[in-house]
C-alpha cells in the first residue's frame, strides 16, 4: 500500500517501524533466509549448521523409504 507523507514529522516514526521490521522480522535471502538480528550476534552459523543436519537426516530417511517402497 502506497502512503504519502507530507511532513518530515510524519515520516520519521514510519522509518523506525520499517527498520525494526526489516531487522527483526523479515528473513533475508542473502543471509541464508535468516533475520539480521540473528546473524550479526553470531547465532546464524549455528542455525545454518542445524538446518544442514536436518536436511541430511531428511534425505537419508527418504532414501530408506524409497528403498522399502521399491522392495
Amino acid at each position: 500500500m502506497l502512503e504519502f507523507y507530507f511532513l518530515p514529522g510524519d515520516l520519521k516514526p514510519q522509518i523506525g517501524v520499517f527498520v525494526v521490521h526489516d531487522n527483526h522480522h523479515r528473513h533475508h535471502e542473502c543471509l541464508g533466509n535468516l533475520r539480521p538480528s540473528i546473524v550479526y550476534p553470531e547465532q546464524g552459523a549455528s542455525i545454518l549448521k542445524m538446518r544442514e543436519e536436518i536436511k541430511k537426516q531428511t534425505i537419508q530417511k527418504r532414501g530408506v523409504q524409497q528403498k522399502s517402497a521399491a522392495a
